[in-house]
């Protein structure tokens, strides 16, 4: 078993390896070696390795399944409410604008609204708040538009809430079976270890290209953050976390990488180890090999 763990270990983390991924690592080991059920434990062993989990990408759909909220059963009885924002100053000062939408007819109040065709609703907003369609100088009177009083309107009013029920739930279950084609349902269990999904940014351009090795996950943190990582709100979408197979017995120093609230760290160039230059017809390109902040040399680009 020693034995096995110092192969897997040779082939897997020295300085000649690089971390290949299990199918070729089984490649490469079986030219020379064989034990029964070979293939899966290297296959356990590159899944539970720490520095692959941090580093390389996910190549599975983003996690977590489409969940939709109730459908409100009347008008008015649930709203949205949000902030357009940045926009140039009126002559009275405003710069902004409140939005408040009711989520079952989808009609906005405090702006002035188009009155267009809500695919959702199969109906304009203002036909399923007022029950008929909105008057204008091309249809001032439809044919067979009717005045309706007393116990009448109230049927009517009912009849087309269940309509626009009816046509809210096939939207909703539609929008859900599209969304749940690109993404793999994921679980977590109380006193699970998870990596956390961070995004670097860059101090200047590097033509979009990342770094191979740059951490797109930080160490496996149980339900209470770090105190680095006091300013982060504790609560993620699951689509930011990753399962921790194995918790790793290394201790891995973040103190340094400044993670940002929006869970963002900057990276800025420190050294330029090397340079090349590119003619062509009518101008000369400069390449530089930089070594980046958080990086070794041997993870410059």
């Amino acid at each position: 078993m020693e034995l096995r763990k110092k192969i897997l270990d040779e082939a897997h983390t020295s300085m000649f390896t690089m971390h290949p991924g299990s199918n070729k690592m089984y490649q490469d080991l079986k030219q020379k070696f064989w034990w029964t059920r070979m293939k899966r434990e290297i296959a356990k062993y590159v899944s539970e390795c720490d520095v692959c989990q941090r580093v390389k990408a996910d190549h599975l759909k983003p996690a977590g399944m489409l969940q939709p909220l109730a459908l409100p059963a009347w008008k008015w009885d649930d709203i949205h409410m949000d902030f357009i924002m940045g926009l140039l100053h009126t002559q009275k000062g405003y710069d902004s604008i409140w939005v408040i939408i009711d989520r079952f007819t989808k009609f906005a109040h405090f702006i002035p609204v188009k009155n267009r065709y809500q695919k959702s609703l199969e109906m304009a907003p203002f036909e399923a708040l007022y029950g008929r369609r909105c008057r204008t100088p091309l249809n001032w009177s439809e044919p067979g538009e009717r005045v309706t009083f007393g116990p009448d309107l109230v049927t009517q009013a009912e009849e087309q809430v269940k309509s626009i029920l009816a046509n809210l739930k096939r939207a909703q279950s539609r929008q859900k079976s599209y969304s749940d084609k690109r993404r793999r349902p994921l679980a977590f269990e109380k006193d699970d270890h998870v990596y956390l999904r961070v995004s670097p940014m860059k101090g200047v351009h590097r033509f979009g290209v990342k770094g191979k090795l740059a951490p797109r996950y930080v160490v496996a943190y149980q339900l209470e953050l770090p105190p680095h990582l006091a300013a982060v709100h504790d609560v993620f979408h699951v689509s930011q976390l990753k399962k921790c197979l194995r918790v790793p017995k290394e201790v891995v120093d973040t103190s340094q990488i400044q993670i940002e609230p929006d869970l963002t760290y900057e990276e800025h160039p420190i050294k330029i180890l090397d340079q090349k230059q590119r003619s062509t017809r009518r101008r000369t390109i400069n390449f530089y090999k930089v070594q980046w902040s958080n990086h070794s040399e041997e993870e410059a680009t």
